[in-house]
């Protein structure tokens, strides 16, 4: 009798034995493991859910290099816009109340006397005058072109050829060097070598006057049939034909009569504040 009692309680021992840590384990591994038929299951819901999102609100969200691609292009497409409707590159720096501004301290008078006018009495055409290497003109050629093609062992100073949008026109224009094609291209004094003797510079010495001439600020890469159509006009009695120019043109007349102490008729004042009251220079 004590023999079976000691049998039944080795078996309830056996029972009651703990299961080895590692079999656990396993166990545990196994049951967070989906079988095949249902992790592709998922992956079918997965999909779906995402496709509904996109659905919902559109196409995915860029990452930040698409966005940053897509802010650069667009910069690039208002640069270029910008170029397109600001044909110069000169900078003038100054906005059109500020040039109303200083229109009102330049002094008004009737033109001077023509007397003693020439181009001699500005200085050799075109001179070097800031000892690049270069002389005015190439140096404007150069500023206001693009697509520049040099004349070789020249130090990228004569220009061959070169595109230009016009200023004054807004139209572009392939410039080619030559005896027949170099001067659909030419380059304008702003205020005219003649309107400036007439209006003051006739005071001044002859050092002042190379200086006028050769001045970045009072040039421009122009059409050549404008430029001679101009002649030595002033704001009254002359202005580009593409009217949002006008502003950015006028501007500059006054800075250059500001700043070599030029005076303004009557008729010249009145135009100016005319174009840089309006809409467009606002």
């Amino acid at each position: 009798m004590k023999s079976k009692r000691k049998i039944a309680a080795a078996k309830k021992r056996a029972l009651l034995k703990p299961i080895p840590v590692a079999i656990l384990a396993i166990s545990a591994i196994s049951f967070s493991v989906l079988p095949a038929s249902a992790k592709a299951e998922q992956d079918d819901r997965n999909s779906g859910w995402e496709s509904a999102l996109i659905q919902f609100f559109g196409q995915s969200q860029p990452s930040r290099t698409e966005q940053s691609r897509t802010e650069q292009n667009r910069t690039e497409q208002n640069r270029t816009e910008q170029n397109r409707t600001e044909p110069s590159n000169l900078e003038i720096g100054i906005t059109s109340q500020q040039a109303l501004e200083i229109l009102n301290q330049i002094p008004v008078k009737g033109r001077a006397p023509k007397t003693g006018y020439s181009r001699a009495a500005f200085g050799p055409q075109w001179s070097d005058v800031d000892r690049n290497g270069c002389d005015t003109r190439n140096d404007i050629l150069k500023r206001d072109l693009t697509n520049l093609v040099f004349r070789e062992k020249t130090r990228e100073c004569v220009i061959e050829s070169g595109i230009l949008l016009d200023p004054f026109s807004n139209t572009e224009i392939n410039f080619v060097r030559g005896q027949r094609t170099s001067m659909l291209v030419q380059i304008d004094h702003v205020v005219s070598l003649s309107n400036a003797w007439q209006t003051g510079i006739f005071q001044s010495s002859v050092k002042e006057r190379i200086a006028f001439a050769n001045d970045p600020i009072n040039l421009l890469a122009v059409k050549g049939s404008l430029n001679s159509q101009k002649g030595d006009g002033d704001a009254a009695t002359w202005l580009p034909p593409h009217k949002p120019f006008r502003c950015k043109y006028v501007t500059l007349q006054i800075n250059v009569k500001a700043k070599y102490g030029l005076w303004v008729t009557r008729a010249e004042q009145e135009a100016m504040i005319r174009i840089l009251s309006s809409q467009e220079c606002r």
